[in-house]
């Protein structure tokens, strides 16, 4: 995935709540939205070098600017949780997924029994849907998910093991949105609820993937497979 070739360069200040933080841009303080739940709070350290997409102006918004790279000094990270949803669907698209090469159309945005889900594919052998999920967080070498309790990430994976009693292949993918991950497991600390829900869904039959991605100030891709540990 191409990125918007006109980043900005800041500095992260401070957070102010989920959607918003405090950069420095050319000497100036600017608001700036932040795309992502979670509380990253390895990749928010003031004084980080951020890259920052600008936006059009919209007077329904008060920011000018979206986070979209954090620099962690030996490597960039992508701090959208946006993103994950598009790489896994380009990569599907490109026939790069070996788990889903069988299925020819895909559909964004799929609502099943009480949840949204990110992916259906459709193909000669019926459908998979496929819920993905950010990963900032990375602890030793283990991308770790979620980094604060999610309760929707608890109803996406119920969401996913009625889809296999409606008759479809049902996935969660962890997209782990920096290079230094080596492997990929549930944040039992940050959120017990999420890791006993994965692995209820993975013991129904719901299939885990994981990959991290590579990333630079021009592309993003979903690059090498995850060993998951549950």
């Amino acid at each position: 995935m191409q990125l918007d070739q006109r980043l900005v360069e800041g500095r992260f200040l401070r957070r102010l709540n989920r959607f918003a933080a405090e950069a420095e841009i050319d000497g100036k303080t600017e608001l700036v939205h932040v795309a992502n739940s979670g509380r990253m709070r390895e990749l928010l350290v003031a004084g980080n070098r951020i890259l920052l997409r600008p936006v059009a102006a919209d007077a329904a918004r008060k920011t000018r600017y979206d986070l979209a790279l954090v620099d962690l000094g030996w490597a960039l990270a992508s701090a959208d949780a946006r993103l994950p949803n598009a790489l896994v669907a380009e990569a599907i698209e490109q026939r790069r997924l070996s788990p889903f090469v069988q299925f020819t159309q895909i559909t964004r945005e799929v609502t099943f029994g009480e949840s949204r889900l990110d992916l259906m594919l459709t193909g000669p052998q019926g459908r998979c849907y496929i819920e993905t999920k950010s990963v900032t967080l990375v602890e030793q070498g283990v991308g770790l998910f979620p980094d604060a309790p999610t309760i929707r990430g608890v109803r996406h994976l119920g969401s996913l093991e009625q889809v296999l009693t409606a008759g479809h292949r049902a996935a969660v993918i962890f997209v782990v949105q920096r290079e230094d991950a080596k492997a990929f497991a549930p944040h039992d600390q940050a959120d017990p609820a999420l890791g006993y829900a994965l692995r209820h869904a993975v013991a129904a039959g719901v299939e885990a993937y994981a990959y991290r991605c590579r990333v630079s100030a021009q592309e993003i891709t979903l690059a090498d497979p995850l060993e998951v540990r549950l």
